[in-house]
């Protein structure tokens, strides 16, 4: 790591990392902490991957997020901004926003529930799908390629393992699924 001031510094190694932290609190698990602190930065890094692969076919990792939840409810990919911006963990009126984008770009369509005049229904259209499509053959190749190392066994260990760390914080903190409101 770089000491001049002005000098950027480098991300510390998680060996560099585990040793100041131990250097100020004696009480660290050097084991968790390394878990942790290589889960955290995998997520990352993986999250600038899809980002960069997202942007090569003209859209946003935001964007990218609506596509998928209106994938997720099924045929016909239709969902109310609402319920939308609840999965997400979006304020109504950032939702409002990025449908608005979306719907320039000609992603999503935004129209009344037929059956009740009040509602909004938000629908992917042919483009949105496709473009949700090749961002799925993308993120494949880059998530083949990240866990080709591991042998079909160890890849079921490792989801399995990954899974069950998920249940537990999902039943400790379960309206932590979108973002906290102080990080808006």
């Amino acid at each position: 790591m770089a000491d001049t001031p002005g000098a950027s510094a480098a991300e510390p190694t998680i060996e560099e990392q585990i040793a100041a932290y131990q250097r100020e609190f004696q009480a660290l698990d050097p084991q968790v902490e390394q878990i942790v602190s290589a889960l955290g930065r995998l997520n990352r890094r993986m999250n600038v991957a899809y980002g960069r692969q997202t942007a090569e076919i003209g859209i946003s990792n935001a964007e990218w997020e609506v596509l998928k939840a209106l994938v997720l409810a099924g045929a016909p990919y239709r969902m109310g901004p609402g319920d939308l911006a609840k999965g997400l963990g979006l304020t109504p009126a950032a939702m409002t926003h990025r449908i608005d984008r979306m719907v320039q770009e000609g992603l999503v369509t935004r129209d009344r529930d037929e059956n009740n005049r009040v509602r909004v229904i938000v629908e992917l259209t042919a483009e949105g799908r496709e473009k949700w499509l090749e961002a799925m053959r993308l993120a494949s190749v880059f998530e083949e390629d990240l866990l080709q190392d591991l042998t079909s066994g160890e890849r079921g260990v490792l989801g399995a393992v990954l899974t069950r760390l998920l249940r537990r914080v999902e039943d400790a903190q379960p309206d932590a699924g979108g973002r906290l409101s102080d990080l808006d």
